[in-house]
This record gives C-alpha cells, sequence and structure tokens, in this order.
C-alpha cells in the first residue's frame, strides 16, 4: 500500500472496535472498503485482542499486518496494491 488514510484513536476501545471505525468513515469519505489496515506490532500483543482479530478480518474482508513503521495509536489503512 502506497497510499492510505492514517487513522488516529487513543480510546481505550479494542483494535477491532478502532479499525471498524476507521472502515467506515474510510468506505465514507472514498467510496470504497479498505482491505488492509497497518498497525504498529505493540497493538497486536495483547492476547484477548489476538483472538478477536481473525473474526473482524474474515467479516470485513480487511487484513491485519504490523508494520513498525506506523506509531502506536495509529492506523494506516487503504486498498492493498495489487502488483
Amino acid at each position: 500500500m502506497h497510499t492510505g488514510m492514517l487513522w488516529f484513536d487513543n480510546s481505550q476501545t479494542t483494535l477491532n472496535a478502532k479499525i471498524q471505525k476507521a472502515i467506515d468513515y474510510y468506505h465514507k469519505k472514498y467510496g470504497r472498503t479498505p482491505d488492509l489496515c497497518l498497525v504498529h506490532p505493540s497493538m497486536l500483543t495483547d492476547t484477548k485482542l489476538e483472538a478477536e482479530k481473525p473474526a473482524l478480518s474474515a467479516a470485513e474482508g480487511i487484513t491485519i499486518r504490523p508494520y513498525r513503521p506506523v506509531l502506536p495509536g495509529h492506523l494506516w489503512i487503504g486498498v492493498e496494491d495489487q502488483n
């Protein structure tokens, strides 16, 4: 993904809730549904989160990947480049 939307959310909600909110906003703003979300690896370390993550990925058709350059609390969300 070369371009996308950077989303900041420092609320105490789960990562799934943060991603869902970002997906909804992205779809409203750009008229398409994102399929890739890059997050800082530290955001994926919660064991409760790990159990929830696949459900969101399967239900929304979005891939969640750790990516160190994204700061904690931020989501880089968009459409994956097709090579």
